[in-house]
């Protein structure tokens, strides 16, 4: 989620992020302090400056140290098995999640990142190149699923990716508020149904193998 190196083994690194997770945590972005982030790590601050680009790379770096990324792992799996997989698969798999995922601490850091984000110009461009790369992602799993007939080659992949991320981020803004989700069978089917409805023109919705039979028998 975020461009920062990510050098592995680096014992410094990951005690900063854990305290800087500490940090925004209990006092939110425009509270935290570089200096307590590397006081509480047991550092001076240029332990971050040497790492990280200043608050708000800090900021996306505790984001993704604590965020379990499901759709660029899925991404990167579809990628290997372009052959045999269906990207309409990934995007199922995506939607499915959305329901049963619990509001983790990289959740609520991310929730923090996009308030703050309206009064730190830094962190909104930060942020906006976040979001364009998982569109960009996007774009190229519907252009794939058009491609293999899957969905409706009329459809505009910027426009589907966007719905992706509205749908994402509306379930972000849940958690935070600790609202109800749908239980997740009658949101898969949701999710199944959708993708049907943007199939290929004139693709039925029910698979004539499947279909309930018309004389009731």
């Amino acid at each position: 989620m975020t461009n920062v190196s990510e050098p592995v083994g680096d014992p410094t690194r990951n005690r900063l992020l854990a305290a800087a997770c500490e940090v925004f945590a209990e006092k939110g972005y425009d509270r935290a302090g570089v200096q307590e982030i590397a006081r509480r790590a047991g550092f001076t601050t240029g332990a971050i400056y040497g790492r990280f680009r200043g608050k708000a790379d800090l900021l996306l770096a505790a984001i993704s140290e604590q965020s379990h990324d499901e759709f660029d792992e899925l991404f990167a799996e579809y990628r290997r098995n372009a052959a045999e997989g269906r990207a309409t698969d990934v995007l199922a798999t995506v939607g499915s999640h959305l329901v049963t995922d619990e509001f983790d601490n990289g959740q609520a850091l991310l929730l923090e990142a996009f308030v703050a984000a309206r009064r730190e110009p830094e962190l909104a461009d930060m942020l906006r190149r976040m979001v364009d790369e998982q569109a960009r992602d996007l774009m190229l799993l519907t252009d794939a699923a058009k491609r293999a007939g899957h969905l409706d080659e009329g459809l505009d992949s910027f426009s589907v990716g966007r719905f992706c991320h509205a749908l994402g981020l509306g379930f972000l803004l849940f958690g935070a508020l600790d609202l109800e989700r749908p239980d997740p069978a009658p949101w898969e089917q949701l999710i199944g149904r959708l993708i049907e409805a943007v199939g290929p023109q004139g693709t039925p919705s029910v698979p004539a193998t499947t279909a309930a039979p018309v004389d009731g028998s």
